[in-house]
This record gives C-alpha cells, structure tokens and sequence, in this order.
C-alpha cells in the first residue's frame, strides 16, 4: 500500500497464552521495533468473515522454522474493515479495489453470506457496502 505504516496488526497467536510474550518481543517499545522501526500489534476486536481462516494465504512459505505469517485473502481483508469504516480504511480498501481484479459480486456475496449475520447495525453496514461497491468498482 501507498501509506507508510508504523505497525503490522495480527488476529491470533497459537497457543493464545503467548500474545504477551509476543508483544514483549515485537510489539511496540521493543528492541525489535527500535531497531527496525516497526512493531507488532495484537488486534482483539475484528470482524471478519466466517470462513477466512480456511482462505488465509501464507506470506513466506518455509522461510521460517518456528513461525508461520499468514494474511486474509483481499475480500476478507476488505470486509474486516467495514465496521470500523475509518477514512483509513476506506483509503485502504480503494487501493486494494483499483490494485487487484477482484469481483464485486464476490464482495457482496461473501458479506452476505459470512459477515453480515454476525454484525451489529446491519442495515448500516449494508449502506457501506453498497456504497464502497458503487463508488470502488468500475462498471
């Protein structure tokens, strides 16, 4: 993406148990985030579709012994931003739209069908929906 960021946010950490040492190690204030001038943090709250860990995609297959990084596929990733709705967000979900091929049909299906059941404000949520596919994707 076009925007600098200070910070990679991650979902999970299995066990669970070792979000903090995972935080101490990279997360913000760490030597690993002075030395290379980004850290790690842990998200708690995130909405994202149903079925998205069967889709994650692996980042660096067997370049690690111990740790395996995996990230959302893009319409996954484009969901997780719809409740939150920040101009960041929206900014990010522009540049995935004009930046990939994806299919708005499949946007809207799996919002449909993985994401919105789960939502509070629906209807509000709808409304972005419509509007990101109006506005993001050519006809």
């Amino acid at each position: 993406m076009p925007r600098p960021t200070a910070d990679i946010d991650y979902i999970s950490a299995l066990p669970y148990e070792r979000v903090n040492d995972i935080q101490a190690a990279a997360g913000p204030g760490s030597a690993l985030a002075r030395k290379y001038k980004i850290y790690i943090q842990y998200v708690a709250v995130n909405s994202l579709p149903e079925d998205y860990d069967e889709r994650l995609m692996e980042m660096f297959p067997g370049r690690f012994r111990k740790l395996r990084l995996c990230a959302p596929d893009p319409y996954d990733l484009i969901l997780s931003k719809l409740e939150r709705n920040s101009a960041k967000d929206r900014d990010d979900v522009e540049y995935l739209t004009k930046t990939l091929r994806l299919d708005p049909e499949v946007l809207r299906e799996r919002y449909k069908k993985e994401l919105r059941p789960y939502l509070a404000k629906a209807a509000r949520h709808d409304l972005t929906i419509d509007l990101w596919v109006s506005s993001l994707f050519p006809e």
